[in-house]
């Protein structure tokens, strides 16, 4: 009997290594050089393009797309929406047996000062073998890279058994209308997708070696908060103790002061454990048992210092816009501040709000919600698709370490998990966490090489989730 099942495993076995021979096939076949090339030329030009958000001006990285899907054959459509926004909607066909899977970017950037960076931020210009402009990490590097995947499927006749569907969206950094508006007007376009791959997972490469592969299953959710302060106006040469500045900048002392009680998740507990193998000790320690460690306040305070982990712990509140007077000698009668709030997934936004009122302690200063609150979702960590992530990730660094991760900002998977598609955070570049910093900062940049090897990891990655169950 024991002969015959392992007569009958080994049959099993040559039929699956039959069937992914074709495969194996394709990926070695492919003239990765002229690919990589044009990659970061493309990246370069996309780079140029001025999708500051506002006013977004996104028509215009539409038609860039709509330009390389049309010379390749892809079938695409520019979505138009609002004035000088639209969205670009491209799909490859496959046989139809497996259900889609989508790459969605976004295509807007957010504001750039010139006076800060390097070079311009417009210029896609490299400077020390790294490619600089806004959108370079977040995330033009990544939609561009999705395009790619595109292009050479479609060139070199990758076998698909999954439709593949390439989604570039407007306004994400602000209101995310460009997804609102597809998901509202078009959902069967995107209804029956199985599998969406976005933005909000990171891979840092750690000071002592190795990298972390994130692959986001989950997002804090924004609770966005205007504060408004009440009080007499008058001549800023007669200071008034109790101006609307004067009990704002009380108030605001106090908010950034208050540290919101820690929580540990079921993911974010399995990070630390396996994020755990990269740490020195007694760190390395701590770490494997993160629920024990974080009753040592040294040790928790310690973590709450670290930008890289307080996020995942608690509730977070950053203060991003003050207004007061236009005029430096005028008290104004009114002064606002506005805060960014992200929630962890089971955070109740009224508790949390309730808490706020009390740490505000200023019955002359209101708290107004200014963003609409989004109950977070997550995807499973145990598809096909996260399988074939991880597998991809290790055989290009095997002293990564790969963990399903909570993304500190929001991402429209969200949004698209409400249509019953699992949705991942990936990118498919390694980076340090000083380059990762440049996001939303002077002189975002990406490494030159990371385009290159990113343009091979996404499409292995790809290529055999379009053809595996």
């Amino acid at each position: 009997m024991r002969v015959i099942l392992v007569l009958t495993w080994l049959a099993a076995s040559a039929v699956a290594l039959r069937a992914q021979a074709p495969l194996e096939n394709h990926l070695h076949s492919i003239p990765w050089a002229a690919y990589q090339r044009q990659s970061v030329k493309l990246l370069q030009e996309y780079l140029k393009i001025d999708t500051s958000n506002p006013p977004g001006n996104e028509i215009a990285a539409a038609e860039f797309f709509h330009r390389l899907f049309d010379e390749a054959g892809i079938p695409n459509t520019i979505h138009p929406y609002a004035p000088g926004r639209a969205n670009l909607y491209a799909r490859l066909k496959g046989d139809g047996s497996l259900r889609p899977l989508i790459l969605l970017n976004h295509t807007d950037v957010v504001r750039a000062d010139p006076k800060e960076w390097r070079v311009s931020p417009f210029s896609g210009e490299i400077v020390d073998n790294e490619l600089y402009g806004r959108g370079a990490v977040d995330m033009k590097d990544e939609g561009l890279i999705q395009a790619m995947v595109l292009l050479i499927a479609a060139k070199e006749r990758l076998p698909l058994k999954r439709d593949l569907i390439f989604l570039a969206v407007a306004d994400e950094e602000v209101g995310s209308t460009g997804s609102a508006w597809m998901i509202q007007n078009h959902p069967e376009l995107l209804r029956g997708g199985e599998y969406l791959i976005t933005e909000g997972g990171g891979n840092l490469i750690q000071p002592l070696g190795g990298t972390i592969y994130g692959i986001g299953v989950a997002e804090k959710s924004p609770f966005w908060i205007r504060l408004v302060a009440k009080g007499r106006g008058g001549h800023g040469s007669m200071p008034i103790a109790d101006s609307a500045p004067n009990r704002l900048a009380r108030a605001l002392d106090r908010i950034v002061n208050w540290q919101t009680p820690m929580k540990l998740l079921p993911s974010v507990e399995k990070y630390f454990h396996e994020a755990a193998r990269l740490q020195p000790e007694p760190r390395a320690r701590k770490f494997r048992n993160i629920r024990k460690a974080l009753r040592d306040q040294t040790f928790a305070r310690s973590l709450s210092e670290d930008e890289e982990y307080n996020y995942m712990l608690r509730d977070t509140i950053s203060l991003t816009r003050l207004q007061g007077s236009t005029q430096t000698n005028v008290i104004p009668a009114t002064a606002t501040a506005e805060l960014d709030i992200r929630l962890l997934p089971g955070s109740d936004p009224q508790q949390f709000l309730g808490e706020l009122t009390r740490v505000v302690a200023d019955d002359q200063i209101a708290i107004e919600p200014i963003s609409p609150h989004r109950i977070p979702n997550s995807s499973p960590a145990d598809t096909t698709l996260y399988r074939i992530i991880r597998e991809a990730a290790l055989a290009r660094n095997p002293r990564a370490v790969v963990v399903p991760t909570l993304n500190s900002g929001y991402t429209e998977s969200q949004m698209y998990r409400r249509l019953g598609i699992h949705c991942y955070g990936f990118a498919p570049v390694e980076i340090t966490p000083e380059i990762d910093s440049s996001q939303h900062a002077a002189n975002e940049r990406i490494p030159v090489e990371e385009i290159r090897r990113g343009i091979k990891l996404l499409y292995e990655i790809v290529a055999r989730a379009a053809n595996e169950p």
